[in-house]
């Protein structure tokens, strides 16, 4: 909630800033008639004229990207897994591939936990994983399985991430 209200206070700042720098510039600008005799002087550059529609149509695909950019950072939710026990090992297969896909794994607490990471993505960043929590730094090999196995004491959440944090998951354990 706080990484929310960060963001969209920064982000009305940056609105009223560029509406600040705007007006400064708007003032600054030369009045019509100026305009008039300076262009009859230089034609260098002309006002082209838009039709409405255009206008319409950049607004409306501006916003909606917009949207779409805060619908992704602020309202999309990562997809969880439930760890499946077998002969009392919760086993998941976390595929890295521009990211870790299940970002969010469930498991219970004081129970083993073995994470099979497969590999795909080729970038440095995503060569290493490492848990923090449990002081592991695992390296990747591409196009193979890495096991990690260990063994949260308590509820709670636990993070994972890539080697340089640019990409994260999290266990949560309950």
């Amino acid at each position: 909630m706080l990484r929310k209200t960060i963001f969209f206070g920064t982000l009305v700042g940056i609105g009223f800033l560029f509406g600040a720098i705007s007006g400064a510039i708007a003032a600054d600008m030369p009045s019509d008639r100026n305009m008039q005799m300076e262009s009859s002087k230089t034609s260098q550059f002309k006002a082209i004229d838009q039709p409405l529609t255009n206008k319409i149509l950049v607004t409306v695909v501006g916003a909606g990207l917009i949207g779409a950019e805060l619908w992704w950072f602020l309202l999309s939710k990562p997809k969880a897994e439930k760890a499946e026990a077998e002969s009392g090992i919760q086993e998941v297969t976390v595929v890295v591939d521009g990211g870790y896909e299940p970002s969010r794994i469930v498991v219970n607490a004081g129970q083993l936990v073995r994470l099979n990471f497969l590999r795909r993505d080729p970038s440095s960043c995503l060569e290493e994983v490492r848990l923090a929590d449990f002081h592991i730094a695992q390296h990747l090999e591409l196009n193979k399985t890495t096991t990690i196995e260990f063994t949260p004491p308590k509820a709670g959440n636990y993070e994972f991430a890539c080697g340089m944090n640019m990409f994260r998951g999290a266990i949560e354990a309950k």
